[in-house]
């Protein structure tokens, strides 16, 4: 069996969690069968690198998109199965099925008809995307979802789907590479930042889009106890408008209170992994998210999670056990944001119920969400869909 997964990110080069799924799903699945990365971005060694067509520099996003997809599937004609990652590769998929007769397996990460904010990024690229997503949806031999709560999304979405080529495997998490991890002095991100380690630290890692809810955690942060500091690693955002009301509702934030640190660019796992485990409670406060990989990490590394409870998040946050899920009702935000702030107060309150909820989470990681098992559970849809 040779697989060609396509996705857009890999590293250097990942922005969010379905560059991650698939950086640690390609190192096992290795173990177990042939496999070609396709992907996306700048030329580098180890991969079949898919470039846009340099005619259409400066248009839609969506068309670059597609165009790069169809040099994509000109790469795969080796491939016995092709497996594709968000609706950036959708279509390379669905055409590489069909043009070599070969099984496509889907991992859907997100949907992009519950992202209705894409189109401040896309314009009308989004109704492309949409077209993409459904039509490799519904013409995949399967359809991986990252969370139960993923999978009733997926059909929800798209009825005509037949539920049983819809199976569920989880996003995973390495906890030899997340793990606790000390400061340590003359070589430490906290320190560099001016973080004061005698003050409870909330943390925040993801990107600037809606999805992720930072407007929310900054509103909310307006109510943490006066001792919290906020550690803020957040970039890439999606519009420079959604930069600039982040930017102000920060700047606002630093105004009211002390302890507030943005991270702006990318961190090293070691720096991250510091901060997150140097907080007494990492916040996620997404209003959509099929798992959150992030959480995970945040949990791998001995930490609390205070998070909603969208998507597929409860599924990995176990409520009063390895953190506190609070409601999101987007039609009350107020309250929510509210909410996330209680959240957050209680356990720096009550700093040995947060490290009880952090050893639990750690636990969890590491008995319920290795990627040895998801690849083993990956390879077999493969072995199903080719009989």
């Amino acid at each position: 069996m040779r697989v060609a997964m396509m996705t857009r990110e890999y590293p250097p080069e990942i922005y969010g969690g379905a560059g991650v799924h698939v950086t640690e799903l390609v190192a096992q699945l290795r173990h177990l069968c042939d496999v070609d990365v396709h992907c996306m971005g700048s030329p580098r060694p180890g991969v079949t690198v898919a470039q846009p067509d340099p005619a259409l520099q400066g248009a839609n996003p969506a068309l670059s998109t597609l165009s790069a997809d169809l040099n994509m599937v000109n790469a795969a004609a080796k491939a016995t199965v092709v497996h594709s990652h968000t609706w950036y590769t959708g279509m390379a998929g669905h055409l590489a099925a069909l043009l070599y007769d070969v099984p496509h397996v889907l991992t859907a990460h997100s949907l992009e008809p519950l992202r209705p904010w894409k189109a401040e990024q896309l314009g009308g690229g989004y109704r492309i995307s949409s077209w993409v997503e459904r039509s490799a949806i519904e013409a995949a031999d399967a359809v991986i979802a990252v969370s139960a709560g993923m999978r009733s999304d997926v059909l929800g979405a798209y009825p005509r789907l037949d539920p049983d080529r819809v199976h569920v495997v989880k996003n995973g998490i390495d906890t030899d590479v997340w793990h606790p991890v000390q400061p340590v002095a003359g070589d430490s991100i906290l320190e560099e930042l001016g973080v004061d380690p005698t003050r409870p630290i909330v943390a925040f890692v993801g990107r600037i889009t809606r999805q992720k809810g930072v407007s929310h955690l900054v509103a909310a942060a307006h109510h943490f106890a006066p001792g919290v500091q906020l550690v803020l690693c957040a970039g890439a955002p999606d519009t420079p408008e959604i930069a600039a009301e982040v930017t102000s509702a920060v700047q606002e934030l630093s105004r009211a209170r002390t302890g507030v640190f943005w991270v702006r660019e990318m961190l090293p796992t070691q720096k991250i992994s510091e901060i997150l485990s140097s907080a007494t409670t990492f916040i996620c406060p997404s209003v959509y998210e099929p798992l959150g990989i992030v959480n995970l990490e945040a949990m791998a590394c001995g930490t609390a999670v205070v998070a909603s409870d969208v998507g597929g998040i409860p599924e990995v946050v176990t409520d009063q056990q390895t953190g506190l899920l609070v409601h999101y009702n987007p039609n009350d935000t107020a309250s929510f944001e509210r909410e996330l702030a209680y959240g957050v107060n209680a356990l720096v309150a009550d700093p040995g119920r947060a490290r009880q909820f952090g050893v639990a989470g750690r636990q969890r990681c590491v008995e319920e969400f290795s990627w040895s098992s998801i690849a083993e559970q990956t390879a077999e849809i493969y072995r199903s869909v080719s009989a």
